[in-house]
């Protein structure tokens, strides 16, 4: 090759050395000077004299065997070009928007072997074409271009989008009486509180006029840390409870503390005396040993716009209803219910059982399992119109803590949820007897297997059956946590222990002392104040050759494997080592056993929300 020859090939266009891949049917570039010459149009260099000679059409194949006609409108194999012939290249003295002259009817496109030169333009004949930038380079630039503004576009109306949603959330700073922020790693406890206030126009006829919005219908839903299963424990409004003292942010900034009040209905929790809704979280601790992390709020508007936005929730009546008080009149057997029916559903205390507050919970959770079947169908799920329509009623309808409140939170809050299957998520209500104080029965009280049912939510014990291999990693911690109580103990004189108090009630290390040191014999043990820190669970820390003296204090305390932390010693105060417990908010007082049960109890009327039920 002369030395023109090879600057060409040293300045050939990369976007000319586009070749045919015959074992995958696919154009590929190839950069090498021994590369076929490209099907793609390039450069057009001269005819062949053959063809001239023969007077064959410009462009033609000529006589080889392997020469292949294109149908019509078809041009390279894989590359669909208007008017045939192969992509990018135009007819001579036609501009890019012009239509290719009718050739007339069953008129083969022109073609040429791949790697055969091109007939030049009329006029331009043995000269060298101008070299012009490649159609596919054109194309690739304009669509980089494109698409890089569409996805800035796209992802700037995003986030204005989701900053709108965040503008729709009302919040409440609860302080200490929630969570700071929301984990995928770890189980959480929402509360989901229904109040009766008024809001919203056609709203004027349902619940007291002047109701500051009580804490009408009450759910504890908690979702299991491996995401197995849930539990929706509902708290009867007239469940008599202490309420405790209750700091709140006011409106100027400043905290004032509600007095807490003992012996009275727990819908008063919320709006009574200025309580919001961390009052109610902070009884339902109170009542039941749980951390609540979060609570989501909502009032009679939002039964109706959310039932709307998804297209209405499917509910059964085993028989006719007619309520002038709720405003509900509907036959038995099947209905979508939407809106104004689906509030006055929810509402009824008069057209379901014996016509209780307890029978209304009932039904109220047979329709929110349904609603739950709605939202996580492929129907909503698969359906922008309603994901939008569930996303503004949802974000409008609802008011929560300030530890979920943006929308990246709330919907990692909603996808977690979403891995539970709702075969295993059980729905309950606390178990509860006739208030023995009163003559006419008006209100309940916590019944004798409340404590246990607690338990089972505090200490992450599925209410469902669920797969063995689900369970297999849970089983494995259990297998190695029962592993730390396993060896020898030290007598209990020979235990030295420091106690912190880290979340429990206020005097508990103190009392803890006094009890293992006069009734258990643990009598080098000291009360080493505050821990400075708030726990969720008790802790044993010990180090290594403290083992056996840390597996005595878990078996006169009742504490699980899991308590037991391996660590290192602290010096008491007779400079001598000692393991460290730290009370935590699940302690239940000196001698009450921490110990998880091994099984939920089986709560009366307890349904999962796969089943369909009729409400009765």
């Amino acid at each position: 090759m002369d030395a023109q020859g090879r600057g060409r090939a040293e300045n050939i266009d990369p976007a000319d050395q586009w070749v045919l891949n015959p074992n995958t049917g696919e154009y590929e570039l190839r950069l090498t000077p021994s590369a076929p010459q490209s099907a793609v149009p390039g450069p057009r260099r001269a005819a062949r004299a053959a063809s001239r000679a023969a007077g064959a059409p410009a462009g033609a194949a000529g006589g080889s065997s392997r020469a292949r006609t294109a149908a019509p409108g078809q041009g390279a194999p894989g590359r669909e070009t208007p008017g045939g012939g192969a992509p990018g290249r135009r007819a001579p003295g036609r501009g890019p928007d012009q239509e290719a002259p009718d050739s007339g009817p069953d008129v083969p496109a022109p073609r040429r072997r791949r790697g055969a030169p091109a007939e030049p333009p009329p006029g331009r004949r043995g000269r060298r074409p101008v070299k012009k930038k490649s159609k596919a380079k054109k194309v690739l630039a304009w669509t980089g271009g494109t698409m890089a503004f569409v996805v800035l576009a796209v992802g700037t109306a995003g986030w204005l989008y989701l900053k709108h949603l965040e503008g729709n959330i009302n919040s409440t700073d609860v302080g200490d009486a929630g969570s700071k922020g929301f984990s995928k790693d770890e189980a959480f406890n929402i509360l989901l509180i229904g109040t009766d206030k008024r809001t919203g126009a056609g709203n004027e006829g349902y619940g007291d006029k002047g109701s500051v919005g009580h804490a009408d219908t009450n759910i504890l839903l908690h979702v299991a840390k491996d995401r197995t299963n849930a539990t929706a424990m509902s708290i009867p409004r007239d469940l008599i409870v202490d309420v405790p003292d209750c700091p709140t942010k006011q409106d100027d900034g400043t905290e004032k503390v509600v007095p807490g009040t003992d012996g009275v209905r727990f819908n008063t929790s919320l709006g009574q005396d200025g309580r919001n809704a961390g009052c109610t979280m902070r009884t339902v601790e109170e009542l039941t040993g749980i951390h609540v992390d979060h609570f989501m709020m909502a009032d009679f508007n939002a039964v109706k716009t959310l039932t709307t936005a998804v297209g209405g929730v499917d509910v059964c009546l085993a028989h006719a209803v007619n309520d002038d008080k709720s405003k509900l009149n509907l036959s038995a057997g099947p209905h979508k219910l939407q809106g104004e029916e689906a509030l006055a559903f929810v509402r009824t205390r008069h057209g379901f059982g014996n016509e209780s507050d307890l029978d209304r919970i009932k039904v109220q959770q047979q329709f929110l399992s349904s609603l739950m079947r709605k939202m996580s169908s492929g129907d909503t799920l698969t359906n922008p119109k309603k994901l939008y329509k569930l996303a503004e009623a949802a974000t409008k309808a609802l008011t929560v803590d300030t530890g979920i409140d943006d929308v990246g939170t709330l919907k990692d809050v909603a996808l977690e949820l979403k891995k539970v299957p709702p075969k295993n998520i059980t729905f309950l209500t606390v178990p509860v007897v006739d208030n023995p104080a009163e003559k006419v029965h008006a209100t309940v009280v916590p019944g004798p297997t409340a404590p246990q049912v607690f338990d089972a939510i505090k200490n992450d014990v599925s209410f469902t059956e669920v797969k063995k291999q689900q369970q297999a990693s849970k089983n494995a911690a259990a297998a190695a946590d029962a592993a730390k109580l396993k060896g020898t103990q030290s007598e209990a004189s020979e235990v030295r222990v420091r106690i912190l108090n880290g979340g429990a009630a206020q005097g508990s290390a103190q009392k803890t002392l006094e009890w293992l040191q006069n009734e258990e014999g643990v009598t080098k043990s000291e009360n080493a104040g505050n821990a400075g820190t708030s726990l969720s669970r008790t802790t044993l820390e010990y180090a290594p050759d403290q083992a056996d003296q840390a597996r005595k204090l878990a078996a006169i305390m009742g504490l699980p494997g899991s308590a037991l932390k391996p660590g290192k010693s602290v010096i008491n105060t007779q400079g001598l080592p000692a393991i460290t417990l730290t009370l935590g908010k699940d302690f239940k007082g000196a001698g009450v056993s921490l110990t998880a049960p091994v099984k939920a109890p089986e709560v009366q009327g307890q349904s999962t929300a796969d089943k369909v039920e009729c409400a009765k």
